[in-house]
């Protein structure tokens, strides 16, 4: 792991050392400070591009929110470096104008960096809701199926499908209103587990019966909140 950050070190940093190189050794005389200013907003821009794997949210979309944003900054970095070598060669006495148009520069890349990152909040946070949301009847349809291979006795193996049936045909769209709901059921499905381990019929058949009773109103309450 060392040794690979050590020789990330080293890639990012040639261009850093390339660029000042030709910077110094081509250089002559006193400079303008519409040079420095140049200077200092190319480093800028390499930086950011070097920052940005850092400010992106971690998650199952990261390949797509990194992709974005790292090609936001790669853009900024190139029209930034192309920008500041024109200044840097012109070398203008006008440093208001040089500072003005830098200014400008990065500041449509910060509006549109934290444009996107703030869209990359909305959509993660859309995406974990999603993901929770199909949490429940994903945990619930999958631990009653496999129930099922532990029930021999066919009524009682039948009320257990119909158990099943039902949550597995369940709108996935949950409800902050429906959690305790929802951690009820799956407690339910717990009892239930401990039933069909026990052999117990009744137990099962009961348990099972109550089930379908908290899933239509979980799935009614749902149709409720939504409208």
């Amino acid at each position: 792991m060392k040794k690979k950050n050590i020789l990330w070190g080293i890639l990012n940093s040639i261009f850093i050392i390339v660029f000042n190189a030709f910077f110094f050794i081509l250089g002559d005389g006193e400079r303008q400070a519409s040079v420095w200013i140049s200077y200092g907003f190319i480093h800028f821009a390499y930086l950011m591009l070097l920052l940005t794997p850092k400010i992106i949210r971690k998650g199952k979309s990261l390949a797509v929110f990194g992709f974005s944003l790292y090609t936001i900054s790669a853009v900024y970095f190139l029209v930034e470096f192309v920008t500041g070598t024109i200044i840097i060669l012109v070398s203008t006495e006008n440093n208001s104008v040089a500072l003005l148009i830098q200014l400008c520069i990065a500041g449509l890349y910060g509006i549109i960096l934290v444009s996107n990152l703030l869209a990359n909040e909305y959509t993660a946070d859309a995406v974990e809701k999603r993901q929770s949301e199909i949490a429940y009847v994903k945990e619930a349809s999958t631990k009653v199926k496999t129930l099922l291979d532990s029930i021999s006795d066919k009524e009682t193996k039948k009320k257990v499908e119909r158990v099943y049936d039902t949550i597995y045909s369940s709108p996935v769209k949950s409800h902050p209103d429906l959690e305790r709901k929802e951690r009820g059921i799956l407690q339910s499905i717990k009892d239930l587990e401990y039933a069909v381990s026990s052999e117990d019929k009744e137990g099962i058949i009961s348990i099972a019966n109550s089930l379908l009773v908290s899933i239509s109103e979980r799935n009614n309450l749902l149709k409720s909140l939504n409208n």
